[in-house]
């Protein structure tokens, strides 16, 4: 498998992955704070990422590379996981998933301005009609029905994207794996602490359910998705292998269906059909 084909493949998984994660994150939310899941999750993959630098003894990053891995950890370890956190308390899972049609236009232009990626001008476009059917769609439901939950949803785009594409950047020198398990290595003491001060008087009132979506925010969302989209970025291009978030709302409209029975309008499955077909359209014209 040449290394294009490989990228595409890891990208694909990474995606896999983090389509479970707004679902997950939603589960959570209905029993725990959103500022403290936000640090618990990141905290705990923190504690594993620690682990595994010093179990397959990594060296440690340049002084040159901590602002990049600085600008990965308010972008994907904090801004993102807090902010869709914030957002779900006033949207359901399957509005917010839509949102998630716009990441890849945003990681293709962070992936312009600080990865050097250069795609044709048909790309933009596919990508642009992607992102003009999401934001379409978010206007005829209506903003007024939460332009909270939108702006969330909106800032923590942007903040992903940056994440993304600065951290795909920074892994073609570090590695997809080491990336991310720096980057919450730095933000970890801090993580640490506000989980501790954050956290609720009792976990008694806590459910199952919500239990399941810290587990997974933390282990698969934080760490183990990041090790597949990070070498995919790296490996296929950011903007290229970025596309591929244009199929997540595809596959957490199903997941948000199947195990939180929310409501999936046609517009929403046409809307998600969409942007699928503009993934393939910007694939062929990424480079």
């Amino acid at each position: 498998m040449d290394k294009t084909a490989s990228g595409w493949m890891n990208g694909f998984v990474g995606v896999l992955i983090f389509s479970g994660s707004l679902p997950a994150t939603r589960v959570a939310v209905m029993d725990f704070d959103p500022i403290f899941l936000t640090t618990a999750r990141a905290a705990i993959a923190g504690l594993l990422g620690v682990a595994m630098l010093l179990v397959f003894r990594q060296k440690r990053p340049e002084r040159g590379d901590l602002l990049s891995l600085l600008i990965v950890a308010l972008g994907v370890v904090v801004g993102f996981p807090l902010l869709t956190a914030l957002a779900l308390k006033h949207v359901t899972t399957a509005h917010s998933i839509i949102f998630v049609g716009l990441l890849p236009l945003a990681t293709a232009i962070f992936g312009v301005l600080r990865g050097g990626d250069r795609p044709r001008a048909a790309f933009w476009l596919f990508s642009c009609v992607g992102s003009a059917l999401v934001a379409g769609f978010a206007l005829m439901q209506g903003v007024t029905a939460s332009p909270v939950g939108d702006g969330l949803m909106l800032a923590a785009i942007v903040a992903c994207g940056l994440g993304y594409a600065e951290g795909a950047a920074l892994s073609r020198k570090l590695g997809g794996w080491q990336v991310i398990c720096w980057a919450l290595t730095l933000s970890l003491p801090i993580m640490l602490a506000l989980t501790f001060a954050t956290q609720p008087p009792s976990f008694a009132s806590v459910g199952s359910n919500a239990w399941i979506g810290l587990a997974y925010v933390s282990l698969f969302s934080m760490l183990i998705g990041f090790v597949f989209w990070y070498r995919g970025l790296a490996q296929g291009g950011i903007a290229a292998v970025g596309q591929l978030q244009l199929l997540q709302p595809f596959f957490g409209l199903a997941l948000a269906a199947t195990l939180l029975h929310e409501q999936v309008s046609s517009l929403m499955v046409v809307v998600t059909l969409g942007v699928v077909l503009c993934v393939f359209g910007a694939k062929k014209f990424a480079r």
